[in-house]
């Protein structure tokens, strides 16, 4: 996948990811593509150590979405858990 491709992809997810974990999150449009950027690193770290894949080869394939999704959630997660932020009030 190219660097392009890759943060598209990074934009668009870690946007799905901040969708599905609302809150009161720093950052604009520039902290959420490294949010889904960085998560999909993470995550295709996770699925390659835990179950011996490849997720991130294209960016059409649904495991390179689903897989920069779990991983921009999982980053999220970490944040407001090291921040202490909690949900949306």
């Amino acid at each position: 996948m190219g660097i392009i491709a890759f943060l598209i992809l990074g934009l668009i997810c870690g946007a799905i990811a901040k969708v599905i974990l609302p809150g009161r999150d720093p950052g604009g449009i520039i902290v959420t593509m490294l949010v889904g950027v960085v998560g999909a690193v993470l995550g295709g770290f996770l699925a390659g150590a835990l179950f011996d894949a490849e997720p991130l080869d294209e960016f059409w394939s649904l495991s390179s979405w689903l897989t920069a999704i779990g991983g921009a959630l999982v980053l999220l997660v970490l944040w407001r858990a090291i921040t202490g932020r909690r949900g949306a009030k």
